[in-house]
Order: C-alpha cells, then sequence, then structure tokens
C-alpha cells in the first residue's frame, strides 16, 4: 500500500454538506475494528518482475508479447535473483510481484526470491502448478470457459487443468479478466470454481498500447460486467473475493486513472514519496525503466482498469474517500479486498458498504 495518505483530521464536505471528522468514521465499532485490521498492513511496498520471458500458450491481447519487453535477454542464474531480491529489501522494497512471461516456468527462480521476500504473489496461467515451497498468492488467470479459453488462449480444457493443479491450495485465487465477449460465462466459470472450493475474483481487460482488437470495452459491455460482477458477489460471498466498490472502480465509464490519478513512476514524476519513490518493474535482464515502470508497462492509461492498477491506486487515496461515512467504509472494504487478494492468510471480512458509493468527485 504504497503512499497510502495517513489518516487525517481534516475531510472534506460530503454532498449533504456535513463535515465529517475522522474519529467519527472509526467511531462504529464495526468500522474502527476494520480500520485497524488493514492499517497493519500499510508498510507494504511492491516492485513487480518478469521471471522470463518463455511461455507455454499464446493469448491475444497478451501485454507482455504485445509489447517490446518480449525481447528482453533472460537472467537466469539464481544467485543473481538472489542478490536483486536481497538489494530490493535493503532499499524498502516489502513486496514482490512476479510475472510475465509465464513464472511457472522458472521455478527455481521462484523460489530463491520467496527465500529472500517471503510476502508477495504470482500472476500465472495455471496450467503448471508452482511448488508448495514457493508460499506467496497465485493468481490464475481465466479468460473464460474451456471453449473461450480454446479460441483466445490456444489452450484446451484450460480451466479444468487449473482447477486440478491449484484445488485446495490456500496461495490460489482465480482471476477471471472480464473481455466484452465472456461476461454470460461469468457465471458458469464462478459456479464451478465455488463448487470446487475456489476463490475468486475479477480483473476487466484493459488494452495495451496500440491495441484495436475487438477485447477492448464500451460502455455498455462495462455496465454488463458491473452487473455480473454485483450478482456473483452476491451468489457466491465466500468464493468471491470482491465488494460493491470493487466492481464501481473498475467498471466506471472513466479509467482508473481519470478517476484516481496514478501513483506509478510511469505517470508520476515524483521520487519523493510512495510509489514514485520506491517501485520498479524489472524486466528479464534485471533492468528497469523509470518511463515505462507501472503494474502493466504496455497498458494504455486511459483504458487501465486493471486489478493490480487498482490495488496500488485505489488504496492510496484514503483522505480522498474520508468524506463520509459510505465512501470511507466502501474505500475499507476495496483496501480489505486487495489484503484478501494479495496477502497469505489475510481473511476478508464481509461489505461495511453495500450500497453503490460513487468514485468521490464523480457519479456512478
Amino acid at each position: 500500500m504504497d503512499g497510502v495518505d495517513s489518516a487525517s483530521p481534516a475531510m472534506e464536505k460530503s454532498s449533504n454538506a456535513k463535515e465529517w471528522k475522522f474519529s467519527d468514521l472509526i467511531a462504529d465499532p464495526v468500522v474502527h475494528e476494520r480500520w485497524e485490521k488493514v492499517r497493519r498492513w500499510f508498510f507494504l511496498r511492491e516492485s513487480t518482475y518478469d521471471m522470463t520471458r518463455r511461455c507455454n500458450i499464446r493469448c491475444e491481447g497478451c501485454y507482455y508479447f504485445e509489447g517490446e519487453k518480449q525481447h528482453t535477454a533472460e537472467v537466469l542464474d539464481p544467485e543473481a535473483w538472489r542478490l536483486l531480491m536481497q538489494g530490493e529489501r535493503e532499499r524498502g522494497v516489502t513486496y514482490v510481484v512476479l510475472a510475465g512471461a509465464e513464472p511457472s516456468l522458472v521455478p527455481e527462480l521462484l523460489a530463491v526470491c520467496f527465500a529472500e521476500m517471503p510476502l508477495g504473489a504470482i500472476a500465472t496461467n495455471g496450467l503448471r502448478r508452482i511448488p508448495e515451497n514457493v508460499g506467496y498468492k497465485v493468481h490464475i488467470s481465466v479468460w473464460g470457459n474451456d471453449d473461450t479459453s480454446l479460441r483466445i488462449r490456444k489452450a484446451g480444457h484450460m480451466l479444468r487443468r487449473q482447477i486440478d493443479n491449484y484445488r485446495g491450495d490456500p496461495r490460489a485465487v482465480f482471476v477471471y479478466t472480464f473481455t466484452p465477449y465472456n461476461v454470460l460465462e461469468a457465471c458458469q466459470v464462478a459456479e464451478m470454481l465455488a463448487c470446487e472450493g475456489c476463490k475468486l475474483t475479477f480483473n476487466v481487460f484493459s488494452a495495451p498500447v496500440g491495441y484495436t482488437g475487438p477485447l477492448r470495452h464500451t460502455p455498455r459491455s462495462l455496465g454488463q460486467v458491473r452487473e455480473a460482477m454485483l450478482d456473483l458477489l452476491a451468489r457466491y460471498p465466500q468464493n468471491v473475493l470482491y465488494s460493491p466498490y470493487n466492481a464501481v472502480a473498475h467498471t466506471h465509464r472513466l479509467g482508473l486513472h481519470d478517476l484516481f490519478g496514478c501513483s506509478y513512476p510511469r505517470c508520476n514524476a515524483s521520487t519523493d514519496i510512495g510509489l514514485g519513490r520506491s517501485f520498479r518493474q524489472y524486466r528479464t535482464d534485471q533492468s528497469w525503466n523509470r518511463e515505462a515502470a507501472c503494474c502493466v508497462p504496455d497498458t494504455d492509461c486511459s483504458d487501465c482498469r486493471h486489478y493490480a492498477a487498482g490495488s496500488a491506486v485505489v488504496t492510496a487515496r484514503l483522505f480522498r474517500h474520508a468524506c463520509d461515512p459510505d465512501r470511507f467504509n466502501s474505500w475499507l472494504d476495496y483496501v480489505d479486498v486487495y489484503l484478501a487478494v494479495w496477502v497469505m492468510d489475510y481473511a476478508k471480512g464481509g461489505s461495511l458498504c453495500q450500497a453503490l458509493a460513487p468514485p468521490p468527485g464523480f457519479d456512478l
């Protein structure tokens, strides 16, 4: 939660013109308990790392293979990764995200990273099981049912193979990426995952720079996605790691950048505080470029609705949300979801705000 606003007694006015003090917002015992629960994790400082340029499938609209990263050389020496992790810890990084192209293909490097930096997550397609000695959260990308996966990802029986690899694994969170074409099948996928006892969260396809294909969302498809998210959250509250405010923030007609600004170095010139100070996105050769550094570097910023981006951008906007109880409680729900998705052994609570609260300064 790099760059989270500190709690401040000075609050904005809500729409009913009442001024809320922070002490009033956390006066309710249930809200106060949630505040104390999430604020323990304000020390998290993340960076991301591409572990290999290899992958065992090819997905349409893939961020890794749409950009120039795919041509970067690989560092496959475990000792080099050990030294990098030690250096990251020394400069204040406390959380790592290991990604592209497919990190499960280099398990020896994952184990070295975990030994040096015990908090983190791995983004994987789930077709190869990551060894249990790597105790990170494991985010398994799901783009639809098996028919859709075969068409878009060129992999047969993909969902069944993913479930077989990670059934009963407390590390695993299945990440369903909504496109304009897989909204209706989300119910089928969620039911299948829930029956297997799997945890599920949601992502929204965000176009890579220069992408003009059919997966780019429209206002109509975003509205359909929001309805589906809220329906699945209501149907499977024990399995779906999400909240009403997550649905609002990630399906708004405006992207995250326009709603909340962006703290990542790619859009943030500051080197003094928050993500601008500490975040780096390392390529497979362990180089990094501040001008490209964000959670998914090849994304079109105006279209960004990534669950990973929101995990940093929305959570860092405490002050902006501390203007009235609905928005503050919605923000607490969002942070609670973020921690349940990204931190091992963190248990999500119930939603404090069931209503759809608009982002501060905007409508729904």
